[in-house]
């Protein structure tokens, strides 16, 4: 079996691109790499970045890196549409995954598609029209002519099939992982020299994610307002994360509320940080109004951090019972839910305790190991 993966969408810069997409693709073409032997290959399409090590090519494991800068959209999809279907010939490709919503329009190959969510149809005033126009015609042309269709929850393979009207059997779910750097950290020493060197409050409640209409970050704002208002907690709320798109209301709301002094903005944080401000943190806060798995919440409850969370979209299905779940829409049960985790200490130890084992049932090797089953099926069912 000889395989390509369309990683143009791989960012390795400290932005908000490097989340999201960007860290399945990473983590899923990495852990894909020590399963190709040879005797399976596999050949990632990436932009011109310096390679990590777990990315470095090997036996079984080719790089091709477009000279185009492909992190501009418009040339990505020249690439995908253009230019990948004669490179998937000359690699002489058994099967191509575009882990991305498009794969391309001529495909020279059998293919497999991700559809990470369909938030570009479930909340269509989040998206400015252009990505929202490619995104909804794309994906559904791709979804009915690929072989198979990959989704990272129960929840958006529901949404493939009713939305695209796709039938149940072609769409499965490979759910993402979590990396095992997210865990408790027991060096207190090691949390007070970071809490100094970065000025990290004592106390604070702690959301991270790309700033945008979709992470519901202006209610939770108005969350905490309310909840410094009745608790009078001397917790601050940092938000982190790199600014997206139609962020500004987010600080606007925090001037109208006079609470500059108390939430604090730190922007992209960069990865190998981000397992110390988990753990840091008394409670982690994740309102999204949709999500198609929802990494931050998981990769928290790993560090043994409480979560409260949305119980919208895939988000209850990921957590479990190891995290508070609440209406995203409903701003004082927001606030009711963050006063609770802080005051009830039972609430909390349970939390903490169960966090852990419930991250410990997402890995990423599992999911480059149903990933790699599926690629096999398709090719299997072929012959």
């Amino acid at each position: 079996m000889r395989v390509g993966i369309n990683a143009q969408l791989l960012y390795l810069s400290g932005s908000y691109r490097a989340a999201g997409i960007s860290r399945y693709i990473h983590q899923l073409t990495a852990n894909l790499r020590p399963l190709m032997d040879g005797d399976d290959s596999m050949v990632a399409f990436t932009g011109r970045w310096a390679l990590p090590p777990e990315l470095t090519p090997k036996r079984g494991f080719a790089v091709r890196q477009s000279a185009l800068p492909t992190w501009k959209p418009p040339v990505r999809i020249l690439w995908e549409q253009l230019l990948q279907p004669p490179a998937i010939a000359s690699e002489r490709l058994d099967l191509v995954h575009s882990p991305s919503y498009v794969q391309p329009l001529i495909c020279p190959a059998r293919s497999v598609v991700t559809m990470l969510d369909l938030s570009f149809l479930r909340m269509p005033e989040t998206f400015n029209r252009l990505n929202r126009g490619y995104l909804s015609t794309m994906a559904r042309v791709s979804a009915h002519r690929c072989d198979r269709i990959l989704t990272i929850s129960e929840s958006t393979r529901q949404d493939v099939i009713r939305f695209f009207g796709i039938p149940a059997s072609k769409v499965e779910v490979t759910y993402l992982g979590v990396d095992p750097v997210f865990r408790k950290v027991e060096d207190e020493g090691l949390l007070a020299r970071f809490r100094a060197e970065r000025g990290v409050p004592e106390h604070f409640l702690f959301y991270v994610g790309t700033l945008e209409p979709r992470k519901n970050v202006e209610r939770l704002v108005e969350a905490y307002a309310r909840l410094k208002k009745h608790e009078a907690i001397p917790h601050k709320l940092v938000l982190g994360g790199a600014k997206g798109w139609l962020y500004d209301r987010i600080f606007a709301r925090v001037h109208e509320l006079g609470l500059e002094e108390s939430v604090l903005f730190t922007s992209y944080i960069p990865y190998d940080e981000l397992p110390l401000w988990y753990n840091c943190a008394d409670i982690f806060i994740y309102p999204s109004l949709y999500e198609g798995f929802g990494l931050p919440p998981l990769e928290a409850m790993a560090c043994g951090t409480p979560v409260v969370t949305s119980s919208a979209s895939s988000l209850p299905e990921v957590v479990g019972e190891a995290a508070v779940t609440v209406d995203p829409y409903d701003v004082d049960a927001l606030a009711g839910a963050m006063a609770k985790v802080l005051t009830d200490h039972t609430l909390r130890d349970r939390l903490a305790a169960q966090g852990p084992q419930r991250a410990a049932r997402f890995t990423w090797k599992e999911t480059a190991a149903q990933t790699l089953n599926a690629y096999k099926r398709v090719l299997e069912a072929k012959r």
